[in-house]
């Protein structure tokens, strides 16, 4: 279905009746939102209000998907109740369906924050950075990567196993859901051709602001994730063993 179509939304929702939604779906290029905001409210917040209002209807569980962007990584780690403060359209973006998503008066609802996802899958839309890094070392191509951007990095059946952990509880509220190993994106690339045996000398390192790229990035971001061991038993692969998981699937 078309999620910026109320009506799209409403007919399958009439037809299925779910009980839970998790809503995945989202304008994720943080420079591609920047040039086009229309189209990251269209998707992002219009789109969100359309599913919000369906599942509000049906009496849903509704489990948002969200984002460390909408901080502007100043004091990363972060907790769940800290306060956001986004530097980007995207940032935002997320930031006013989330706010959507908590006070539209749902019966149940829950946000999944999450971090710089990686994994494979038939059909992807996009790459991810695990990926790109993986594929960019084998070329033995130059690559300019950033030494000044702090992530946790989150393996795709780790979310989606503390999404479906949500759903089974019936948890309600905000839940930090990433890896839980940090490292700026030079170490994760680094780490990456270390794991596939790959030469990383072609490597140089630069810093965000070089780039150009339209859209500002938080410096220093990562979740502390205590509340999702505690209430949700959530229990993430370190980045290694991540990337174990990866290289089986790609096997």
């Amino acid at each position: 279905m078309d999620i910026t179509l109320a009506l799209d939304v409403n007919a399958v929702f009439d037809a299925t009746r779910p009980e839970v939604v998790i809503h995945t779906a989202a304008m994720t290029n943080v420079d591609a939102c920047e040039l086009d905001p229309e189209a990251c409210q269209l998707q992002n917040v219009v789109a969100t209000e359309h599913l919000v209002q369906a599942a509000k209807r049906v009496g849903a569980h509704f489990i948002h998907l969200s984002t460390d962007f909408i901080f502007d990584g100043e004091s990363g780690p972060y907790r769940e109740e800290d306060a956001p403060r986004p530097l980007s359209i995207y940032g935002h973006s997320k930031l006013d369906s989330e706010r959507l998503v908590m006070n539209a008066g749902l019966e149940r609802w829950a946000i999944a924050r999450t971090i710089i996802v990686y994994g494979i899958a038939e059909g992807l839309s996009r790459s991810n950075v695990v990926l790109w890094a993986k594929s960019a070392l084998e070329k033995g191509q130059p690559i300019k990567v950033v030494d000044d951007q702090w992530r946790m990095p989150t393996l795709a059946e780790d979310l989606a196993d503390g999404c479906i952990r949500i759903a089974k509880r019936g948890a309600t509220g905000i839940f930090n859901l990433s890896g839980p190993d940090g490292m700026n994106i030079l170490e994760l690339v680094q780490r990456v051709g270390a794991f596939f045996q790959l030469d990383t000398s072609v490597v140089t390192p630069v810093k965000s602001d070089s780039l150009g790229q339209p859209a500002k990035r938080p410096p220093h971001t990562g979740f502390v994730l205590d509340k999702a061991r505690r209430e949700l038993g959530y229990a993430p692969h370190g980045f290694e063993a991540g990337l174990a998981v990866l290289k089986e699937q790609l096997n």
